[in-house]
C-alpha cells in the first residue's frame, strides 16, 4: 500500500501547540514552525479507521487497559520490531511519558537528591526534575575528546573513556539516586551502542543507582545514517535493580494529543508500588479508550506505515544534509542516527545565538527551536517530520539567516 506523506495537512485553526501556540515560545504569531516534537503527518491510516469504528460504537465508559489485547499487541511490537522479549506482568499504563518520570522520580529520590542526564538534554527532563526539587547533573553525549557536544555517533577510544569517566562521577556522587536514559537520544539522535548500555548498566548496579529509560523514539532508528549498523535495544536486555522503561505509541504514529503511555518496571514491589499510586493517589485508574484502541491498531497493523514514514523522513534528513554541506561545508553535519529532528552545530560559522533567532524570526518568519532550549550554546534544532515542501522552505530559511550572519 502506497501512503501519501506529500499532501500538507493544514494544522492551523485546531488548538496545535506547534501552529497555533508558536508566539507563546517566540513572541510572534504566524511563523513557520519546526519546532515540538510532532509531525505535520496524519496518523496511520489503519489508526485512524481504528478510532473511527471505536466512535461509533458510542459509548465511551470508563475502561481497562490489563486485558489480553492490548498487552499482547505489545509483545508483539517488542518481538517483531527490536526482537526482544516483554514481560507483560511488569507492564504499567500512564497519561504520558513524562508522567511515568515524574512518578517515578517521587518514588526513587528525594528532594535534593541528583538526577543524571546526558547533555544536551530534553527540556521536559529539566523542568520535571528541577519542579521536583532535585538536582539536574548533566554529562556531555558528544564524541569529542574535549568533552563538548556535537550530538554525533561514534567518537574515539579516548572519548568513550572520557564519557565513560565522566559519567561514572555523577552516578558515583552519594547522593545521585537516578539515571535519566534517553534511548535514542533526544535531541542529538543519538542510537548507544551495546558495549555503551552494557557500561551504563554496570555502573548503575555498582554504584545502586535508579535507571529510567526514556525509549519513546525508538521506532525512528535510519539504519542508513548508523555507521556500523547498530539498532535500539530495549533496557530491559541490561537492566538489573531498579529500573524502568517508559514509551508510548503517540510520537511514532503521531497521536500524542490522545494520550496513553506504557511503562515496563523491572522490580515487582516497584511495580506494585507504581500501581498502587496510579490507582490511588493519582486516581488514574481507567486509561483513555482511544488511546488503547490507537495503541493496539499501530502495533498490530501500523509496521508497514511506519516504515514509510521513516524512509520518507530520512529523505528529508538527506535534502537537509545536502543543502548545508553545499552552502556551509565547514559544519561537516551528519544525519541524525534517529528521529525527525535534526541537531545541527553551527559553532564553526560562529553566529551569535540570539542575532539568529531574530534573523529567523523577524526576517525568515519561521520557528526553530534554540540549542539553549536543551543546554546547548550554537546549535538549533530542526523538525523534519513534515512534507518535504515544508522541510525544504526551513532548510533554505535556516541556511540564508545563516549566510547573512556568517558574512
Amino acid at each position: 500500500m502506497g501512503y501519501d506523506f506529500d499532501t500538507p495537512v493544514d494544522r492551523r485553526g485546531t488548538w496545535s501547540v506547534q501552529w497555533d501556540g508558536v508566539a507563546d515560545r517566540f513572541g510572534v504569531d504566524g511563523l513557520l514552525p519546526f519546532t515540538i516534537s510532532d509531525m505535520d503527518f496524519a496518523s496511520a491510516p489503519e489508526v485512524l479507521a481504528a478510532l473511527q469504528d471505536r466512535l461509533a460504537h458510542g459509548v465511551l465508559g470508563y475502561t481497562d487497559w490489563r486485558h489480553e489485547d492490548f498487552l499482547s499487541a505489545l509483545r508483539h511490537w517488542f518481538t517483531t520490531r527490536y526482537d526482544t522479549g516483554l514481560d507483560t506482568d511488569r507492564v504499567v499504563y500512564a497519561p504520558s511519558v513524562l508522567n511515568q518520570v515524574s512518578q517515578l522520580l517521587r518514588m526513587w529520590t528525594a528532594p535534593g537528591d541528583g538526577v543524571v542526564v546526558h547533555t544536551p538534554t530534553y527540556d521536559g527532563f529539566r523542568k520535571a526534575v528541577t519542579g521536583l526539587g532535585r538536582e539536574l547533573r548533566g554529562v556531555p553525549v558528544g564524541d569529542t575528546t574535549d568533552g563538548t557536544t556535537d550530538g554525533t555517533a561514534g567518537g574515539t577510544a579516548d572519548h568513550t573513556a572520557d564519557h565513560m569517566a565522566a559519567l561514572e562521577r555523577e552516578l558515583a556522587r552519594a547522593d545521585s539516586k537516578v539515571l535519566i536514559l534517553c534511548s535514542p537520544h533526544n535531541p542529538t539522535g543519538r542510537v548507544w551502542t551495546e558495549s555503551e548500555l552494557t557500561v551504563f548498566a554496570g555502573l548503575a548496579a555498582k554504584y545502586d543507582v535508579a535507571v529510567i529509560s526514556d525509549e519513546i523514539h525508538a521506532d525512528f532508528v535510519h539504519p542508513e545514517f548508523v555507521p556500523d549498523g547498530r539498532r535500539h535495544l530495549p533496557w530491559s536486555r541490561f537492566g538489573t535493580g531498579r529500573w524502568a522503561i517508559v514509551t508510548s505509541a503517540s510520537k511514532s504514529f503521531n497521536f500524542p494529543a490522545l494520550s496513553g503511555s506504557y511503562g515496563v518496571i523491572g522490580d515487582p514491589d516497584d511495580h506494585a508500588e507504581f500501581t498502587r499510586r496510579m490507582l490511588t493517589a493519582e486516581g488514574l485508574a481507567s486509561p483513555a479508550v482511544l488511546a488503547l484502541t490507537a495503541h493496539i491498531t499501530a502495533y498490530r497493523e501500523g509496521a508497514p506505515w511506519l516504515d514509510a514514514l521513516n524512509t520518507y523522513v530520512a529523505g528529508n534528513l538527506r535534502m537537509l544534509a545536502d543543502r548545508l554541506d553545499a552552502a556551509f561545508p565547514q559544519l561537516a553535519w551528519r544525519p541524525p542516527e534517529a528521529g525527525y529532528l535534526a541537531w545541527i552545530d553551527l559553532r564553526a560559522l560562529d553566529v551569535d545565538d540570539a542575532a539568529l533567532q531574530r534573523e529567523l524570526i523577524d526576517h525568515e518568519k519561521v520557528a526553530i527551536m534554540p540549542g539553549t532550549t536543551y543546554g546547548c550554546e550554537g546549535y538549533v534544532r530542526l523538525n523534519v517530520g513534515c512534507p518535504r515542501a515544508k522541510a525544504e522552505l526551513g532548510t533554505d530559511a535556516l541556511i540564508r539567516a545563516l549566510g547573512r550572519l556568517a558574512r
